[in-house]
C-alpha cells in the first residue's frame, strides 16, 4: 500500500490516498472496537442510498487499525466557499438539501442519538443540577429514528467535478432526531468562528424545513454539553453559555 500521498491529517488519524482508494489509519489510542464501530457505521449508511464512499476493507498497517474506502475525486465544499465566497448562499442550499435528504433516510442497527447524548451529559465536567436538568430535557424531547451525521459541516461534503455530493465521516452517526444534528451543525459554525454564517444556516434549514427555530435552539444546551466532553479549552467558554439553563422551565 502506498502511504505517500496525504489527503488529510485530523486528530489521532492520518488520511492517505492511494489510487481510488482512500486509507483512514488511526493512531494507538484507537480501539479495535472504536474502528469497528466507525467502519460498521459507514456501511449501514451505504444501505440508504446516500452518496458516500464505500467501505473496501478493514484491515492492519504498520500495526494501526485502518479503513479502506473508495476514494471521491472532488473538493469540500468548505474549500468551494473559500474560494467563491460570492457563492455562499448558493453553497449553502446546497449543505442544507443535503441535510434534509439525509435526515429523510432512517437506518436501523445505529445507535440511538438520545442513548448517546445521556451517555455525554453524564460525562460532562458539569454540576449535578445541570446534568439533571439537561437529562429532563432530552427525556422530554420528540424520539424520532431520522438518520443524523453528528458532524455535518461543509469539510465533510465532497463536490465531485461533475457536481455530484457526497457525504464522508460517518463516525458520528446516530438515529434520532434531526433537530439535534442540526443544533450541531450550528454550533460547529459557531465554534470555527462562523457566528453570521451559523445563523444564517439555521433560518434557511428552518425555513427550508419548515421548522420552529426555536424547537432547534431547544437542543442547544444538550448538543453543547455533549461536545464540552472533548475538553477543547478554547471552546469551553462559549459552549457553557450555550450549556447554562438556569431559565430552563
Amino acid at each position: 500500500m502506498n502511504l505517500d500521498n496525504i489527503i488529510s491529517v485530523r486528530k489521532n488519524k492520518v488520511i492517505y490516498r492511494d489510487g481510488d482508494r482512500a486509507l483512514k489509519v488511526f493512531d494507538e489510542s484507537y480501539s479495535k472496537v472504536m474502528v469497528l464501530n466507525e467502519a460498521e457505521n459507514q456501511a449501514r449508511v451505504e444501505e440508504t442510498g446516500l452518496n458516500i464512499p464505500k467501505v473496501l476493507e478493514v484491515t492492519m498497517i504498520d500495526g494501526k487499525w485502518t479503513i479502506i474506502s473508495e476514494f471521491i475525486e472532488g473538493k469540500t465544499l468548505m474549500s468551494l466557499v473559500n474560494e467563491n465566497p460570492d457563492k455562499f448562499d448558493e453553497y449553502l442550499d446546497l449543505f442544507v438539501d443535503l441535510q434534509m435528504e439525509m435526515h429523510s433516510k432512517t437506518c436501523d442497527g445505529l445507535i440511538k442519538l438520545k442513548d448517546k447524548m445521556t451517555r455525554k451529559i453524564h460525562e460532562a465536567d458539569l454540576s449535578a443540577t445541570t446534568r439533571y436538568d439537561l437529562h429532563t430535557r432530552l427525556e422530554g424531547m420528540p424520539k424520532h429514528k431520522k438518520l443524523c451525521h453528528g458532524d455535518f459541516n461543509p469539510s465533510n461534503i465532497i463536490i465531485k467535478p461533475d457536481g455530484t455530493p457526497y457525504i464522508l465521516d460517518w463516525n458520528h452517526a446516530t438515529q434520532g432526531n434531526a433537530s439535534a444534528d442540526v443544533a450541531r451543525s450550528y454550533l460547529l459554525f459557531c465554534l470555527h468562528g462562523n457566528q453570521a454564517e451559523a445563523k444564517k444556516y439555521l433560518k434557511t434549514f428552518c425555513k427550508k424545513s419548515d421548522t420552529a427555530m426555536q424547537y432547534v435552539q431547544s437542543w442547544m444546551p444538550i448538543v453543547a454539553a455533549s461536545q464540552s466532553v472533548k475538553a477543547i479549552p478554547e471552546e469551553r467558554e462559549f459552549l457553557y453559555s450555550w450549556i447554562d439553563i438556569v431559565d430552563y422551565e
